[in-house]
């Protein structure tokens, strides 16, 4: 393969695998939308809806006991579940969805959660098949970095698995742990891609790192990458709480919901401080020790602001009622912060790369 030949599949990869990222965050962002809306259980069962590929959009389109029927489908569905959790080892976990009462209960149907659920679901499809159109685009770039489509068909692999957990989220109506392992999943996901897309980057001629940047730059943000991580996960437990508490006043009187929650939402409030902090002495770092407008330079300051904005939606939340538009958004900039985080990180570990070459 010549070089221009190598070029051309090079930038037809790095089109499809940047796309099928920002598809993945959309996904996120939908999937926000649907957790803010209660249309997670728009559609019982899963891949179809209602039994159907095209949804239903009136309650008379279903049979008279349809939550009956849907209901011991699920029945069913975690019961092969719990099995296979069982036989892994997982007795507790088993035991927990195996016991857990409101897995037992049936949403009515509503036309607006079932199509917001719906488009969800479609957009999953689509995601499925970029990730196979990534697959099959690195196979071009064997020859070059075997890793890059051995990466991609774990991509593959990532996104085959989060849509199975997707089903089984559905299947146990909701269950808190399950609906954040799938976010965190989703997460595995954009950092797979991220990594393909970088390895690729790498191949193509010209791209040399030539920066002296001090190891501290790279050791701080791994540090805030850690930390936004377990933000995220403490994150998931605050927005557990807010469903709820949103299911028990029927979505109503959210101007209370805030003084309703717990010690949860103090930690996660208080630890924005300290993510800040730590973002605040890395960002003062590169931008000293990092070329002007370089990659590494810009996208630490697109880190900074996508950090204030995080913080500026979360204050939003706790002091107007967390307003539902609101929820989605936030969830989406966390994602946006921790992919940023790992791409600026193996850019850091080209110019400590170059620095070690150098020497």
């Amino acid at each position: 393969m010549n070089q221009s030949t190598t070029n051309t599949s090079i930038n037809s990869f790095r089109r499809v695998s940047t796309l099928t990222v920002i598809a993945v965050y959309f996904l996120i962002l939908v999937g926000g939308i649907v957790r803010s809306t209660g249309s997670g259980m728009g559609c019982p069962d899963w891949p179809k809806c209602f039994g159907s590929v095209i949804p239903p959009t009136h309650v008379d389109q279903l049979p008279v006991n349809y939550q009956e029927i849907y209901l011991q489908k699920r029945i069913a569905k975690n019961e092969r579940f719990v099995a296979t959790l069982d036989k892994l080892g997982f007795k507790e976990k088993a035991n927990q969805i195996a016991n857990d009462k409101s897995i037992l209960v049936e949403e009515e149907f509503n036309a607006t959660k079932t199509w917001i659920e719906y488009i969800n679901r479609l957009l999953g499809v689509v995601i499925g098949l970029l990730i196979i159109l990534t697959v099959w685009k690195s196979f071009k770039l064997w020859k070059v970095d075997k890793w890059i489509p051995i990466y991609s068909l774990v991509s593959l692999v990532l996104v085959l698995f989060t849509g199975w957990i997707g089903s089984i989220v559905v299947s146990t109506n909701l269950l808190a742990w399950m609906i954040t392992f799938h976010m965190l999943l989703a997460l595995a996901l954009v950092g797979v891609l991220l990594y393909v897309n970088h390895r690729s980057e790498r191949l193509q001629k010209g791209h040399v790192v030539k920066a002296d940047v001090p190891s501290k730059i790279q050791w701080v943000l791994v540090l805030g990458t850690v930390l936004m991580l377990v933000q995220v996960v403490l994150g998931t437990q605050v927005r557990e709480q807010i469903d709820q508490i949103s299911f028990v006043l029927g979505d109503l009187f959210r101007e209370e919901w805030i003084d309703r929650l717990g010690v949860d939402f103090i930690i996660h409030r208080s630890f924005s401080i300290v993510l800040l902090g730590v973002h605040i002495l890395y960002f003062i770092w590169a931008f000293r020790y990092t070329v002007r407008r370089s990659k590494v330079n810009l996208w630490s300051q697109v880190l900074m602001l996508v950090i204030l904005l995080e913080i500026a939606t979360g204050i939003g939340m706790a002091y107007f009622g967390i307003p539902a538009f609101l929820q989605p958004i936030h969830l989406l900039l966390g994602s946006l912060i921790l992919g940023i985080q790992f791409m600026l990180i193996l850019q850091l570990k080209d110019h400590l790369q170059f620095k070690l070459n150098s020497n």
